[in-house]
């Protein structure tokens, strides 16, 4: 039996392949692309094709339509954080904020992670797959749709690797920046890696104009592997000149993230490695303030140690800011809704 194609996968270009080999006219691929990046759930609601043809594309295609599982709303900063299941099961979080130049959405681009940093709460090997680039298009399309709230940036920073689903992804900013759809331009987009070096080389062969940033978490290696198991496959050595051969490939500044951990990584010792991991190389540190997962040890550094941490950077010429904390009090980081979801249903 042949498989059925997962109708918003695809590009107009590709949608008119598809409607030619059915016998119908191309032009209908320009229609039957604005219906999808609408967020239609349903080929009925594309009240201006033929009813044939919506049985025809019925009888070979599939639309994904995520159900909301659970929706939070921050009563702090009106952050809205989604619990949205798939079609298989799976379920997968996104967060929509507010900020003061518009709304940014946050996308899983894989159903659990399996990459094992120990700050995190996506970490799920036994329930982890790959999103495909319609599931990911829909954290959008269907955050949109039920908040009313016009997304204009999008960080790709949810659950999940996004280079470790590569062709999806790829497929997926194709998608979302396509004129004719969404339309949101690559210089709106924040793409995150714990640091697949392989891919952060294939990444920078597509010459796009996203915002690469490396989640770097330690100064060194011995801190950083136990923290990010990744950097045992690709320590600094690797990661860093990838990162600066990216940027004079593209242009494009890196922004390195770190996590903000109360007595591991802010310490001044800490703070003076990574000026001189860094020093010299135009790019980005974006301190977060780490937010607690039940059951870890870990905690945040305190406000005195951050500044403290931010400013020694600053005085030695690397461009450093806190990361905004939003929608802490409805569990927004990565992992933490679903990780709730999944312990009250296998009980």
């Amino acid at each position: 039996m042949e498989e059925r194609i997962d109708l918003k996968t695809l590009l107009p270009g590709e949608l008119e392949t598809l409607l030619l080999s059915m016998g119908e006219p191309k032009y209908r691929a320009r229609q039957i692309f604005a219906w999808l990046h609408r967020g239609v759930a349903d080929l009925s609601e594309m009240s201006d094709l033929p009813k044939s043809l919506r049985a025809k594309l019925g009888e070979r295609c599939f639309i994904t339509a995520p159900q909301i599982l659970r929706r939070q709303v921050s009563a702090r900063d009106g952050t809205i954080k989604y619990l949205f299941g798939l079609a298989d099961g799976n379920s997968i979080e996104t967060v929509l904020m507010q900020y003061e130049h518009g709304n940014s959405v946050c996308v899983s681009t894989q159903a659990g992670c399996k990459m094992g940093c120990v700050f995190c709460a996506s970490f799920d090997p036994k329930k982890s797959r790959d999103l495909r680039p319609s599931e990911i298009l829909d954290e959008i399309l269907f955050a949109q749709k039920d908040s009313g709230r016009q997304i204009s940036n999008i960080v790709l920073m949810g659950t999940g690797e996004p280079l470790d689903n590569y062709d999806n992804v790829m497929t997926f900013l194709r998608l979302v920046s396509h004129p004719m759809g969404i339309n949101i331009g690559m210089r709106h987009i924040s793409l995150s890696t714990c640091g697949l070096v392989p891919m952060i080389r294939r990444l920078e062969e597509e010459k796009l104009q996203l915002t690469l940033s490396v989640s770097l978490h330690a100064p060194n290696n011995a801190l950083r592997s136990r923290l990010m198991p990744v950097n045992r496959a690709y320590p600094l050595e690797a990661l860093i000149p990838a990162c600066k051969h990216y940027f004079e490939t593209t242009g494009r500044r890196i922004s390195f993230e770190y996590a903000m951990i109360g007595g591991v990584n802010d310490t001044p010792e800490c703070a003076r490695q990574l000026i001189a991991l860094l020093k010299g190389f135009p790019c980005h540190v974006n301190l977060i303030p780490l937010n607690h997962v039940a059951g870890s040890p870990l905690e945040p550094s305190t406000r005195d140690d951050l500044r403290r941490f931010q400013n020694e950077l600053l005085k030695h010429g690397l461009n450093a800011t806190v990361r905004r904390s939003l929608g802490g009090d409805i569990a927004a980081s990565c992992g933490q809704l679903r990780r709730q979801h999944n312990e009250e249903v296998d009980l």
